[in-house]
């Protein structure tokens, strides 16, 4: 492996900027913050969404009804169930 042309692999800490919360994993990422976490300073990575704040790990996710295609002929046709 060529020396000097990797980046440099850290731990970092992530921060959901949503919701506060914070987990630890490597990266080669740089940032010029850093954070107390766990005992430990890590340099700080903000993030828009993570698990503690995505739709679909807090349950608020809305699902679209997924018709058959027998249901989608009778909507596109007009057909209705008392028929």
């Amino acid at each position: 492996m060529k020396q000097g042309i990797h980046p440099d692999y850290q731990e970092v800490c992530f921060m959901d900027s949503a919701t506060g919360f914070k987990f630890v994993a490597g990266s080669t990422l740089k940032s010029s913050e850093t954070v107390e976490f766990e005992g430990n300073t890590y340099p700080l990575i903000r993030v828009e969404i993570s698990s503690d704040s995505h739709p679909f790990y807090t349950g608020k996710q809305k699902f679209a009804a997924a018709d058959g295609r027998i249901e989608r002929f009778n909507k596109k046709y007009g057909f209705n169930k008392k028929n």
